[in-house]
């Protein structure tokens, strides 16, 4: 009698909750038909599956703000325990309804060490094949880590990989930078965008509108973004997690937004957005909201439509809970987002 290797086995075995949650359309996911607005017409994807920042909770919020106020089409995708279908963020292995990406114009995306069954997997490639606008927020630039199914297509997505063209992996290759490290004191410090210290990118469109963005979450090191990234923004450590903290000039600056052009294998070139800003808490701030409505837009080609003062008021309640780990809301489903 032979036998499936592990790591096929796995695969295999993960494939099948894929399918199986897939099946449960309506339950997996959330989608809100936009209505009128400069975006009618256009799709958009929010991929939540972190650990620690509670995407659970701002995907939802953002898809709601770029949907009743501006009128895409929005659809947020989860981690789901493939048994319970609880809200898991901690559960790395599934993502059910990222075949909505074959629709989409446009994907916002705060992971942070998925490791996706294949055929998940795949219509992410395929979306990045097709050379679409990409945003990545905070720990998106360590999306994937590969630990089980090493022999995976995608294991060279990890965020500290090493294959030949895909070294620091997924992060790396499709927004300039992985995981480094903490800059600030994680827990104690907050960040504060220097928006008042970029005047010579002023009048780009994603900035169009901003004028403070301070968030609880420290800031990320930065080692080296590639030479075709463009800073927009860069970020002090605060003294304290509360907006009236003062800035810490005696630690060195970072960027904490920037653009990049991206392209993978057989694929057409795309650009990315990304933010090392992200939290659930952080997302209060109306700026950091207004940034990524801003950076929506550039990306689907509308950067001249953006106006200083777009609504990017919250719609309906939002009530986000602390970043950390294991701190997510328990027995959670997706229509408790709705």
């Amino acid at each position: 009698m032979s036998y499936l290797p592990k790591s096929l086995l796995f695969s295999f075995l993960m494939t099948c909750c894929c399918l199986l949650a897939c099946a449960q359309n309506g339950t997996t996911f959330l989608q809100y038909e936009g209505k009128e607005g400069l975006g009618k017409g256009k799709h958009i994807v929010l991929v939540a599956g972190d650990d620690e920042y509670r995407s659970e909770e701002s995907m939802p919020m953002l898809a709601k703000i770029l949907s009743t106020r501006f009128g895409f089409k929005t659809t947020v995708l989860f981690p789901i325990h493939p048994e319970t279908g609880d809200i898991l963020p901690s559960y790395q292995n599934n993502i059910p309804g990222l075949e909505h990406l074959e629709s989409a114009d446009l994907m916002i995306m705060l992971t942070r060490f998925r490791e996706l069954p294949d055929a998940q997997t795949k219509y992410i490639e395929n979306f990045l094949k097709a050379g679409k606008p990409i945003i990545g927020l905070r720990t998106s630039t360590h999306a994937f880590a590969y630990q089980k199914n090493k022999l995976s297509p995608y294991a060279k997505w990890t965020w500290n990989g090493n294959e030949a063209g895909w070294e620091k992996g997924f992060g790396m290759r499709i927004f300039g930078e992985t995981w480094v490290n903490h800059h600030g004191n994680h827990g104690k410090e907050g960040s504060r965008a220097l928006v008042d210290g970029v005047q010579q990118m002023n009048d780009h469109p994603v900035l169009r509108g901003l004028n403070d963005i301070w968030v609880p979450e420290d800031v990320y090191g930065i080692q080296s973004l590639p030479a075709e990234a463009e800073v927009l923004l860069y970020g002090q450590s605060t003294a304290g997690m509360d907006d009236k903290a003062p800035l810490m000039w005696e630690k060195s600056v970072m960027p904490v937004a920037w653009t990049k052009p991206y392209q993978i294998e057989d694929g057409k070139a795309g650009m990315a957005f990304t933010s090392t800003m992200g939290s659930s808490l952080g997302f209060q701030n109306e700026d950091l909201r207004r940034m990524i409505v801003n950076a929506s837009f550039w990306l689907l080609g509308m950067g001249e439509r953006i106006t200083p003062d777009f609504n990017v008021e919250i719609v309906g309640e939002y009530n986000p809970t602390m970043f950390g780990f294991d701190t997510f809301r328990k027995g959670m489903k997706v229509a408790d987002f709705k």
